[in-house]
């Protein structure tokens, strides 16, 4: 990756629409699972990986605005309401996870008030549900013919997109630049050695009492991130803040927003429109169309492989030692066991090249050994441990 000219990654922060679809949607799988687990002893054929976050409308002003009307959470697809006459509510799980991420990850964003909830959680079709009937041995067949593809590692632009983000998000900076908003959109661009990162920012308007204060803020702001960035890199860096911005026109020249998250006048959000499950969208890499969010842990592909090929990328690079890049893609055919991929096809790359053949048996003991441990992995998806988005 980096003997290319041009280079583009991006990150939709935590408090972008796509990102809390990503996120929300992921929490409400956590915990059906665990009321799966306590009431039935088995997790329960579910997907609750679509969803739309409506925008609201604020009326915004300098040093606080209201809401006029709130944002609107519709999540859905399929999921077992219970068996064998005995039945969980499914809508208070999922509206109880969505109200803990909402307080746990929004400052401003009070649940009971800036946001409705619309449940369209349906029951899954037989054939998909009859999956869950047909588990021989640790594992159960997949409930879907699908790829994906992971690599290893980060490239340098990948990182700093991520890093970025993550330090504008942090609570230290929170702490000094409480006006920062949580919906953080990082564009890294690499052209030959020099990087260039276009931030979107909304600042928090209750901070802001007038134009110029805004104006003052955002530049200390962007000061912040591109003394950052300069500590992380040798390379020439340039940062750009809210670049809509015109000084002169009052509200409708500056990015404030009431909550912190466009979500609430701006723009809608969906799953998997954001980020792919290592945390950025790096354009110049292959992937996968799979979203994970929201997945069932135990026979869902889309979400078991999408990670899984990421995992066995990093620990084939480390293994490894000598190689600049790897790629994993992993396919499934429906029906089959999880553990028993269609194919599992290793990509190797090495600016001095590579004898593969001589690598082969390292590639393929840490392939056996992920797979050996796959109920181990796939117990970490089903307690929310690992990150997807």
């Amino acid at each position: 990756m980096h003997k290319r000219q041009v280079e583009v990654v991006e990150r939709k922060g935590i408090g972008h629409p796509d990102t809390i679809c990503d996120f929300i949607m992921n929490e409400i799988s956590v915990e059906l699972c665990r009321a799966y687990m306590k009431e039935f002893g088995a997790i329960l054929h579910h997907n609750a990986d679509k969803s739309l976050l409506v925008a609201g409308r604020v009326e915004h002003r300098f040093g606080g605005g209201e809401m006029r009307e709130p944002m609107k959470l519709v999540y859905g697809d399929r999921a077992a309401y219970g068996m064998e006459g005995k039945t969980i509510d499914i809508k208070a799980i999922a509206e109880g996870a969505a109200h803990k991420w909402f307080k746990g990850n929004m400052r401003f964003v009070d649940p009971n008030v800036h946001v409705s909830f619309q449940n369209e959680m349906k029951p899954g079709s037989a054939e998909l549900s009859d999956i869950f009937n047909r588990k021989s041995g640790k594992f159960l067949p997949a409930n879907d013919t699908s790829a994906a593809v992971g690599y290893a590692p980060m490239s340098e632009t990948e990182r700093l997109v991520l890093e970025l983000e993550r330090f504008y998000n942090s609570h230290d900076f929170k702490s000094k630049f409480p006006e920062s908003g949580e919906d953080i959109k990082v564009m890294g661009l690499r052209t030959g050695d020099s990087l260039n990162f276009t931030v979107a920012m909304g600042l928090v308007e209750r901070f802001i009492d007038s134009e110029s204060a805004y104006f003052r803020r955002k530049e200390e702001i962007q000061a912040a991130g591109l003394a950052f960035l300069r500590s992380k890199t040798h390379k020439t860096v340039s940062l750009d803040m809210n670049t809509l911005d015109i000084r002169g026109r009052g509200i409708n020249g500056t990015y404030l927003t009431l909550l912190g998250t466009s979500a609430e006048d701006g723009d809608c959000g969906q799953v998997g429109r954001g980020n792919r499950v290592h945390g950025i969208i790096p354009l110049n890499r292959p992937g996968s169309s799979e979203a994970a969010a929201g997945k069932n842990p135990v026979s869902h592909i889309g979400k078991i492989y999408n990670l899984l090929s990421y995992r066995l990328a990093e620990k084939i690079h480390t293994e490894l030692g000598n190689v600049d890049e790897v790629y994993v893609w992993l396919v499934s055919q429906i029906g089959k066991p999880v553990d028993h991929p269609h194919i599992v096809a290793v990509q190797l790359s090495h600016e001095n090249g590579l004898d593969v053949h001589g690598l082969r048996h390292k590639v393929d003991a840490v392939v056996e050994h992920e797979f050996d441990h796959l109920d181990k992995f796939i117990d970490e998806l089903a307690h929310g441990k690992i990150p997807v988005a």
